[in-house]
C-alpha cells in the first residue's frame, strides 16, 4: 500500500501540496511509520489564498514548514473518530478544533470533502482549505 507522500501524488488533485511538502523538506516525515492524520488541501484550497501569498511562503520555509505540520496529526483518526474529537494536536505543536454537525465535518473553517483515504502509514482527508495556525495569521 503506498505511504501518504506517494498517495497525495497519484491522486492528482494535491500538487500545490505535494510541491509545498518537497520545498519544505517534509516528505521524510510523511514517509516515517506514523501513523499520521493528514488534512490535505486541494490545489483549488490553495488558489483561494490571497495572490502572492503561495509564493511567499515556498520562499519562507520555516513558515511553510508551520502551516504543512499544522495539518498534520498524530495518529490515524478516521472519519468515525471525528465524529467524537473536538480537536486534534498536530505536528507544528498546536491544536485543530474539529467539529461535526449532521455528518459533515470541519477542521477549524475547512470544509472536509472527503475523508479516509487509507495509506501505508496513516490516512488523508480532504479539505477545502488552507488551515493558517494562529502564530502564522497573526504576523
Amino acid at each position: 500500500m503506498p505511504d501518504l507522500v506517494e498517495t497525495a501524488i497519484n491522486a492528482g488533485n494535491f500538487n500545490t501540496l505535494v510541491k509545498a511538502v518537497k520545498v519544505a523538506e517534509l516528505v521524510e516525515i510523511l514517509k516515517n511509520p506514523g501513523p499520521y492524520t493528514v488534512f490535505a488541501p486541494t490545489d483549488e484550497a490553495f488558489a483561494k489564498l490571497p495572490p502572492g501569498t503561495l509564493d511567499s511562503l515556498l520562499q519562507d520555509i520555516p513558515k511553510l514548514k508551520k502551516i504543512l505540520m499544522y495539518h498534520i496529526a498524530y495518529g490515524d483518526a478516521m472519519s468515525e473518530d471525528l465524529i467524537q474529537i473536538d480537536h486534534a494536536e498536530t505536528l507544528e505543536g498546536s491544536i485543530v478544533a474539529i467539529d461535526s454537525d449532521n455528518g459533515k465535518v470541519k477542521v477549524n473553517d475547512a470544509n472536509v470533502l472527503k475523508t479516509d483515504i487509507i495509506t501505508d502509514n496513516g490516512v488523508i482527508h480532504i479539505i477545502d482549505a488552507v488551515l493558517m495556525p494562529a502564530i502564522v495569521a497573526g504576523k
